[in-house]
């Protein structure tokens, strides 16, 4: 849980001045973000995290009990710096420039604490991790999940952090980079700089199935170290979704989801919308030498922020997972959640239309188009 500091000027900005413009305070924090995006669509998160007795913590908390959503998980002291993350934006909407501290996540958020809600995993149908976590609680986090048999959802947060996933890959299920993301934890799982971040004019300049080629050795690195399904953000150019074997997605076991969200509409919703027999005419071996992967565009939006669209993809993907839809169906919901969140001044919008949602996934899910089956030997 961070409190963000979003600063835009209003005309471009020059060093060793200031610039006229807005500053906003925003509830964020990847985990935080994803989060309430979640309760913002009718799931009750359960929260583990640490805050101090201080301005920042006090906003963060009180949005937080707000939510109607349990503290019981935030672990709160006098010597905590609640984590505050200050973002200079330049006048696109892009970050030019940004300062985090977030230390006491790594100092407080401690194996210790996290083992205090074992209890909890029993009934939760996933267990999202981000690695702002030290590799002593993710690993303990993680091993937890296994002994409860959770699946695991890691994201990466940053290229730094995303290395992190070095000491987890076993144990997790999903893994949500973006492409330099990606590569860092190509590298980090191989243990050696093979992989290489594609520069910002290349990636302008070539296609969807280009793109995917020159990031395909990296994905399959994380999927042969056991990680079973990798959403790769793309921005404006989508999502690839990447797994071994044939089609058969990811669905959690029925007894694991709960279909609260919207109420039980999404669910209904979205199954009526897209059915989930779309690729039934392939094999569905699952054979571990078999690459697949699909692509899922993204939708048409009048961007006023783009640094809550990844976390709220991630909230509205994991939420469907929960209420039982699908890998397929819950990466569409995941995209229309995320235009949602571009179009709006926080991290996470104020409200979501399940009807806007559902137009907007039938139009993502019936774009969507397999990119790659084949062998990988």
């Amino acid at each position: 849980m961070v409190l963000d500091i979003h600063a835009t000027p209003s005309m471009r900005a020059n060093p060793g001045t200031t610039t006229p413009g807005k500053v906003y305070y925003v509830q964020g924090g990847v985990a935080r973000n994803i989060a309430e995006c979640m309760s913002k669509l009718g799931a009750k998160p359960y929260m583990i995290s640490a805050l101090g007795f201080d301005m920042a913590g006090d906003l963060l908390l009180k949005q937080w009990k707000s939510a109607g959503l349990t503290t019981e998980g935030i672990l709160k002291h006098k010597d905590i710096e609640t984590p505050v993350v200050c973002n200079i934006f330049d006048v696109n909407g892009e970050v030019a420039a940004g300062v985090a501290s977030v230390e006491a996540l790594e100092k407080y958020l401690t194996p210790d604490w996290i083992l205090h809600f074992q209890s909890i995993l029993l009934s939760a149908p996933v267990l999202m991790v981000d690695a702002n976590l030290s590799h002593p609680s993710l690993i303990a986090a993680c091993r937890m999940a296994a002994d409860m048999e959770c699946p695991v959802w890691f994201e990466p947060v940053s290229v730094t952090k995303s290395r992190r996933i070095s000491s987890i890959a076993e144990y997790v299920t999903f893994a949500s980079p973006n492409e330099d993301e990606l590569i860092a934890m190509a590298n980090a799982l191989s243990g050696s700089d093979v992989f290489h971040p594609l520069k910002e004019n290349h990636k302008k300049n070539i296609s969807v199935i280009s793109l995917f080629q020159m990031l395909k050795p990296a994905i399959w690195v994380l999927l042969e170290k056991g990680i079973r399904v990798v959403l790769v953000t793309l921005g404006s150019n989508g999502v690839f979704l990447c797994k071994k074997g044939g089609p058969s997605h990811f669905k959690m076991p029925t007894e694991k989801t709960n279909r609260c969200g919207f109420d039980g509409q999404l669910y209904r919703t979205i199954m009526e919308k897209c059915p989930p027999s779309r690729y039934s005419g392939f094999s569905e071996l699952d054979r571990s030498s078999l690459l697949f992967a699909v692509h899922f565009p993204t939708l048409p939006a009048s961007v006023v922020r783009l640094t809550g669209a990844g976390d709220c993809l991630v909230g509205g993907t994991l939420t469907s997972i929960c209420v039982g839809l699908d890998i397929m169906q819950s990466v569409s919901v995941g995209i229309a959640v995320a235009k949602a969140a571009v179009e709006v001044e926080a991290n996470v919008p104020s409200t979501f239309s399940l009807s806007a949602i559902a137009d907007d996934v039938k139009s993502v899910y019936s774009g969507a188009k397999v990119l790659f089956h084949q062998s990988m030997l």
